[in-house]
């Protein structure tokens, strides 16, 4: 471990994983090592007395064609040619270094700037390393089931490298390994079936286990050779080195269980450590360089094989829960009221995924099947989980350890899979897996000892290996990766299902959840043209005002009209509007209750949207007309006529009568511009006025294709309702909330209520603060933004009705279904909203609350 001052960083198991195993300053003593630069000039050197004579101190500085023979030199940079990638590494077999010497197997790789060159004495058993791992492999590929191949591959090992035992070693997600393979020397104890403790193997070594997949420690009593000159420079990078020295804390683990030697060999599947085979001999042992390359190369062919095989097995059961989804998306979609059923879903989707209960989520209601929480203990849960990321699976072997209440029925439900079929609001479908009570056979207590050196405190490794279990509680089998990605496919699909039913009745909205592109391109046209429609409105008006003050008035009753027609768009998901409701409310904001003085006549109209928002325009404009200059100013009646003519054209008369005398106007102003021209311009139809003395006329007509519907309402006249009054006297002299998470809103809201006579504003931009708020008391009515970015203002709402304060909602979300119904009372203001809305509302606030 690293020499750190003592008392410096707590003694807890993170001291192994700091420790820097991959520069230890030294190597094993079977072989030696030279470090050189580009130019080939020995940089650093260790152990190369006992094999070429001289001292690594002797060396040092030394070109490298001065020791070795020319044509080892050649074949040395011939091969450092061929290194490729940061982790690649050449072999070179009995070749002869130096003049009269033996004969040496050599390995080269680089490490930063130098080349790292490892020699050792050759044995002279060159073996056709890819004949012999080829018949390996084959005794491999006969194996029927994955742990005849564990089984298998252990034999192998053994068979090549000659050690006692070993183990096929798999990691668990947690860390810990258990020994699932083993092939042993008779007589030597078995630890198949052992677990280990994730702490056995430091961070950093499982880093070096993915860069360098073969490991040997020939004998734990050999003197580690130091790599002079020690203490200068950087120190080198032994991370893939043949002969880099051990950790003395390895080397302690290893004595306390007994073993000499050891071996090991990763075994790597989709780029990550999923085992290792684990070899342990009871003497010193060395396998020859060329045996030690062959079950390198097994082990990465070895690792193939697996991955070949648990793709297939992953292929075979993610093909048969294809197959349910597809059940599952043909029986839902002919009857919705499956997705409330937890016993359905359970039989279906644990065809998929084995689990012991199901807890189904959808509208609001709970349905529940199997070993489950009852239904305020699933609904807590439900709650925990909506803090987590939206849109994404989510699992844990231990519910109690992201929720504390799942203590309290771990017994029956441990762990879960949650899957969100929706976003907002979030519905899911929970998979429950009971109590796995077991024991875990463990090769010694997990803990280790704090130990005094010279070094100050650390850990020790553990003195004992012998079986020792542990009871485990509270934890269920966890839901492995294969069991993941089926469940992101039967998200997809749920997601899909939902989708479906609620847009079942609109075949156009059908089409537009098929191709999500195309909607997100036609939304940012059409959001395009709105905004160059109110840059186009700014500019006019802007041209025609007076002062500030008309300008910004006039400019909000436009851009208000336009939000009323998108409000009866939206509505009735994008269909066709109907006219009478057109005018119905742009009458609304200009009469008081004894002057209804707009009558309608004609049959029951709808028009479709692309010519909604123009027609819009022009019947505020010639509301607006009306009331400024015309009959509505005084005590005149505007008759508006529409019929169906023969070609199916709709044309519509505009008549004002008992108003003041009309004159043509001296300049074409803005509304008198969007009044002649829009119809025409925009919509191909027609449009004619005259400024007669009795009164204003204009003539539409609406080509038959913007024509949706009609229906003859027998003639009748109906009047436009008033609005409600009396807004601004309910809130005056009172203390208000405003509960909206945008500054620009919020601002301007403030400054509508303070025109109504609020005695004071307070600004909340989220429900902990709007809590804080009613907790200091005074408040006596509140305005709630109901959708705040990452939450809801539900529970400020369920707050102000306990306490007894009225209250409205505000929401840019048009049509039905925004406000959940246990709220269907409160009245509710869309955005984009003025002050005129604002006293709307509270008008009616006044009239259900009786103020």
């Amino acid at each position: 471990m690293n020499d750190v001052e003592a008392g410096s960083l707590p003694v807890d198991l993170t001291n192994c994983d700091r420790e820097p195993i991959h520069i230890p300053g030294s190597i094993q003593p079977f072989g030696f090592l030279i470090a050189v630069g580009a130019d080939w000039i020995i940089q650093r050197a260790a152990n190369t007395e006992p094999f070429v004579g001289i001292d690594p101190l002797g060396l040092l500085g030394r070109p490298l064609n001065e020791l070795f023979l020319p044509h080892a030199l050649r074949s040395l940079r011939s091969r450092a040619t061929h290194l490729r990638g940061e982790d690649a590494v050449e072999r070179i077999f009995s070749l002869r270094l130096v003049e009269g010497g033996r004969t040496f197997d050599v390995a080269l790789h680089f490490s930063g700037r130098s080349i790292i060159i490892e020699c050792e004495p050759a044995r002279g058993d060159e073996i056709e390393v890819s004949s012999l791992v080829r018949s390996m492999v084959t005794r491999i590929q006969t194996a029927e089931t994955m742990q005849t191949i564990l089984r298998e591959g252990a034999r192998q090992v053994r068979m090549l490298t000659g050690f006692d035992r070993v183990m096929v070693y798999r990691f668990a997600p947690s860390g810990a390994g258990e020994v699932v393979a083993e092939a042993l020397e008779p007589g030597i104890d078995s630890f198949l079936g052992l677990n280990f403790p994730a702490s056995d193997i430091p961070k950093q070594a499982r880093t070096l286990y993915l860069r360098n997949i073969f490991r040997i420690i020939s004998d734990v009593d050999d003197t580690p050779c130091p790599i002079e000159p020690v203490g200068e420079g950087e120190p080198l990078d032994l991370s893939l080195a043949l002969f880099r020295a051990v950790s003395p804390i390895h080397i302690e683990y290893l004595k306390n269980m007994g073993v000499r030697a050891s071996l090991s060999i990763s075994i790597v599947i989709d780029g990550k450590l999923w085992g290792l085979f684990a070899c342990h001999h009871y003497n010193p042992r060395l396998p020859s360089f060329a045996e030690r390359s062959a079950a390198e190369l097994f082990g990465q062919m070895f690792s193939l094989l697996v991955e070949s095989r648990l793709r297939a097995e992953m292929n075979a059961y993610e093909d048969r829960a294809r197959k349910v989804a597809d059940r599952l998306m043909a029986a839902a979609a002919k009857d919705s009221d499956r997705l409330h059923d937890a016993q359905w879903m359970g039989d279906l989707v644990l065809d998929a995924i084995p689990a012991d209960g199901v807890g189904v989520f959808v509208d609001d209601a709970v349905s529940l099947s199997g070993l489950t929480p009852d239904d305020e203990q699933f609904r807590s849960l439900l709650k925990t989980l909506n803090r987590r990321e939206a849109g994404q699976i989510f699992t844990t072997n231990r519910i109690a350890e992201i929720h504390a209440e799942g203590a309290d029925y771990s017994g029956k439900a441990a762990g879960l899979l949650a899957v969100p079929i929706s976003r907002r609001p979030r519905d899911y479908v929970v998979l429950f897996r009971s109590e796995r009570l077991r024991s875990v056979r463990w090769a010694g207590n997990q803990e280790k000892d704090i130990e005094y050196g010279p070094n100050g405190p650390r850990l020790t490794p553990r003195q004992s290996f012998a079986e020792w279990s542990e009871l485990v509680r509270g934890e269920a089998k966890p839901f492995d990766d294969a069991e993941m990605r089926v469940a992101e496919a039967l998200r997809s699909t749920l997601l899909e299902v939902v989708l479906r039913l609620t847009e079942a009745a609109s075949e156009e909205r059908r089409r537009a959840a098929e191709q999500q592109n195309l909607l997100i391109g036609e939304l940012n046209h059409r959001v395009r043209n709105i905004l160059a429609l109110i840059r186009a409105l700014m500019g006019q008006t802007s041209r025609e005002a007076d002062d500030v003050g008309s300008f910004v008035a006039t400019l909000d009753s436009r851009i208000q009209s336009l939000a009323r027609a998108h409000d009866q768009l939206t509505a009735d998901q994008w269909g066709p509007a109907r006219l009478e409701d057109l005018i119905n409310t742009e009458g609304k904001a200009y009469f008081e209750p004894d002057r209804q003085s707009i009558r309608m006549t004609g049959p029951d109209v709808a028009i479709t949207p692309d010519a909604f928002t123009v027609m819009a325009l022009v019947i505020h404009e010639l509301v607006t007309n009306a009331a400024k200059y015309g009959a509505l100013s005084d005590s005149g009646t505007v008759d508006v006529e529409w019929r169906i003519e023969p070609n199916g054209d709709l044309a519509i008369d505009w008549r004002e009568s008992g108003g003041p005398a009309v004159m043509p106007p001296k300049r074409r102003g803005f509304g008198t511009t969007v009044i002649e021209n829009s119809i025409p311009h925009e919509l191909g139809g027609e449009a004619t006025t005259s400024y007669k003395t009795a009164g204003f006329e204009g003539h539409f007509r609406l080509p038959a294709r913007y024509v949706a519907s009609s229906r003859d309402r027998g003639g009748d006249s109906k009047k436009v309702k008033p609005e409600m009054k009396g807004g601004g006297e309910f809130v005056s002299g009172k203390k208000v909330l405003l509960l909206e998470d945008s500054a620009l809103i919020a601002l301007d809201a403030e400054d509508s209520l303070r025109e109504m006579g609020a005695s004071d504003v307070v600004l909340a931009a989220g429900n902990a603060v709007a809590a804080r708020a009613i907790d200091a008391g005074d408040i006596e009515l509140a305005v709630l933004d109901f959708n705040l970015g990452r939450e809801n203002s539900m529970p400020t709402a369920e707050r102000l009705m306990q306490e007894g304060i009225p209250f409205v909602f505000a929401s840019g979300y048009g049509g039905e279904g925004t406000i959940p119904d246990r709220f269907a009372e409160v009245p509710t203001i869309v955005k984009p909203y003025g002050t005129l809305q604002m006293e709307q509302a509270f008008a009616e606030l006044a009239g259900k609350t009786g103020n």
